[in-house]
């Protein structure tokens, strides 16, 4: 099976390579594949003849995609339904990555499930919602060889991720001799790079189709996951828990962004513990 991945060199797509055999995988990234060309997709598929296109590739800055909502749209929706055409033209399943974002975060308290209605409240959840409709719209004759995959609050190499970000900002505010701000009133569902990606491997083998959430186990504040990260790292420091309206932002994030995940994952205790183990030395 040939399986191409998008965003080969980000995040997730790092941990999508590792997660396919090596003689199966083609790398699809920047230049030669590119959000903004709208012809990037048809001549890849063209090129490599996929039999799976995993679409890992986003624009994932929460607050530049509300500071211009037309490059969002154009990276988050209109690249996800040319490349949905290019698919289906080519034979080629194709799996979308997509977000908790599409979500207003007013469930009161419940965590959303996969056949919830949507109501994005960004233009980034917006921008990524029309993806999926996009994606839909091109396979409704095959709707079986369309996976939409949710997921929530991302970290995992190469770094600057929340657990980065946390211990970063630890260290200054030790230097400082003042509190670490963490954020109390977000709440969602940390995952694991690694996790997420071994988690696609196994629902594309299955052959799943429609829209799946796959997200760690359990729920987190920005605090609570804050504190663990501290924890893991072998770092002191007194904190103070603040709200989000602390800091001044272009975007508005859903307040609760807890996904119930369809697939059995670890915890995401357990999942951040062993990452923050291996990239911070205590202080």
């Amino acid at each position: 099976m040939r399986v191409a991945i998008t965003g080969a060199g980000g995040r997730l797509g790092q941990a999508l390579m590792r997660s396919f055999p090596a003689s199966e995988v083609r790398s699809w990234s920047r230049p030669s594949y590119d959000l903004d060309d709208p012809e990037a997709a048809e001549r890849a598929v063209g090129s490599d003849r996929p039999d799976l296109i995993v679409h890992a590739a986003a624009w994932t800055d929460v607050d530049a995609c509300a500071r211009q909502p037309d490059v969002a749209r154009r990276r988050n929706a209109l690249a996800v339904g040319e490349l949905a055409w290019a698919a289906v033209r080519g034979g080629a399943r194709l799996v979308v990555v997509s977000t908790n974002e599409v979500f207003d975060g007013r469930s009161n308290g419940r965590p959303y499930r996969s056949s919830d209605p949507t109501c994005a409240i960004n233009p980034y959840g917006a921008s990524k919602l029309e993806g999926e409709l996009a994606a839909r719209d091109a396979f409704l004759e095959r709707p079986g060889d369309l996976l939409i995959v949710r997921t929530a609050w991302l970290y995992g190499p190469p770094g600057n991720d929340f657990p980065v970000k946390v211990i970063a900002a630890a260290r200054r505010a030790i230097a400082e001799g003042v509190p670490l701000r963490l954020v109390s009133d977000e709440t969602g569902s940390p995952t694991s790079t690694s996790d997420l990606a071994a988690g696609i491997a196994l629902l594309v083998r299955d052959r799943r189709g429609g829209v799946v959430h796959v997200v760690n186990a359990g729920r987190a504040t920005r605090a609570e996951w804050g504190r663990a990260v501290l924890a893991a790292a072998g770092i002191e420091t007194p904190v103070e828990h603040v709200p989000a309206s602390t800091w001044k932002r272009a975007s508005q994030p859903p307040a609760w962004g807890v996904l119930e995940s369809d697939l059995p994952l670890r915890s995401w205790r357990e999942a951040s513990d062993d990452y923050v183990g291996g990239i911070a030395s205590p202080i």
